[in-house]
């Protein structure tokens, strides 16, 4: 969503109301895709041969898995907050916005920097993600 929406957004090719509905669209396929990267981790974190128990960090390999953890945590707070916190947030101020614009502005700024914000750390979460993995599975 990072890397395609949001661009899209800046340029003003895509309105705040289809953004929304974009993000709305969005959240189960990115809750599905954040369960089946815990289960497909899992199962290959039990299964390799690297694996010496749980907290034993004493290797590379170990401590690759661990910051792969800590980054795949982030990645479902920050999941939680946006869904749970910044999109009712965003739809409320879309509603009051149609009866008082003018308060809305600056609520606006504020809620898109948040996002904007949890986006980004959120893209870096994921590259985390993804170079603990290169680096564990090259071990």
């Amino acid at each position: 969503m990072a890397l395609v929406a949001w661009p899209a957004l800046k340029q003003g090719s895509l309105s705040s109301n289809q953004w929304l509905n974009f993000q709305r669209r969005f959240m189960p396929w990115a809750n599905l895709s954040l369960v089946i990267l815990l289960i497909t981790g899992f199962v290959q974190m039990t299964n390799d041969s690297n694996y010496t128990g749980f907290l034993s960090v004493d290797t590379v390999w170990a401590w690759a898995i661990l910051i792969k953890h800590l980054a795949f945590v982030g990645m479902v707070f920050i999941t939680i907050f946006v869904q749970l916190s910044l999109y009712p947030s965003m739809s409320r101020l879309a509603l009051l916005a149609e009866k008082r614009p003018k308060t809305a502005a600056s609520e606006q700024e504020k809620l898109q920097r948040q996002e904007i914000w949890s986006l980004r750390l959120n893209l870096l979460c994921a590259l985390a993600v993804l170079l603990c993995t290169a680096i564990a599975t090259a071990i």
